[in-house]
């Protein structure tokens, strides 16, 4: 079997780094508080076992070897997190009216929350290369079994990324909580949240 704490550290440090999954789990935290965060980071490990399937499958290998199917998942999962920022720009705009005048943005029900980012993740090629590329590094073919050592070290990737994505959301939820104190703030935040979605689609559509 492979070296699981080695390959754990290495995991968390790539779960760590910058990029569409955990900045949509921090924002959409920010946004609308821990439970949406937590929702979103749920969406986003569900999305893995996508990739997971294709990388043990040997499906993967296909999209890294034929260039115009990379490309248009790419230009497609980038499409739909610009759609994801427009429409979170628009409820920001066209909430809930309370007497005072003020306009509170309408809340995304969890359902579609876990859905988003469900599809988010599984439309997102560069996860599914990162996959076939970087478990590979960790099997021992000698050891035989090569496809369950593969399926095994995914799933310790899925669980460590779970619980820093949750870790994301209840810090981002605490934060956003301190910011919505002023109800105003609300449209503020959401419209921070739109314009980050519109430029992780951006990123994504860019070539590396």
């Amino acid at each position: 079997m492979p070296d699981l704490l080695l390959f754990l550290g290495a995991a968390m440090a790539l779960t760590l780094a910058p990029g569409p999954d955990n900045l949509y789990v921090l924002t959409r935290g920010i946004a609308q508080g821990r439970g949406a965060g937590l929702v979103a980071a749920a969406g986003f490990c569900s999305g893995l076992i996508f990739h997971t399937a294709l990388a043990v499958l040997g499906f993967a290998a296909l999209i890294r070897t034929y260039p115009p199917a990379y490309h248009a998942l790419q230009y497609l999962g980038a499409a739909y997190l610009a759609y994801l920022g427009v429409r979170t720009l628009r409820s920001a705009t066209t909430g809930i009216a309370l007497a005072s005048g003020e306009t509170v943005p309408t809340a995304v029900p969890p359902k579609r929350i876990y859905w988003q980012s469900v599809l988010a993740n599984m439309l997102n090629p560069k996860v599914t290369l990162f996959f076939i590329a970087f478990l590979p590094q960790f099997v021992q073919p000698r050891a035989g079994h090569v496809p369950f050592q593969m399926l095994v070290l995914a799933l310790v990737f899925i669980v460590q990324a779970f619980v820093i994505f949750s870790a994301i959301a209840l810090f981002s939820g605490a934060v956003g909580g301190w910011l919505r104190r002023r109800r105003t703030t609300s449209v503020h935040l959401n419209r921070l949240a739109g314009c980050a979605f519109i430029g992780l689609g951006v990123r994504m559509a860019l070539p590396e």
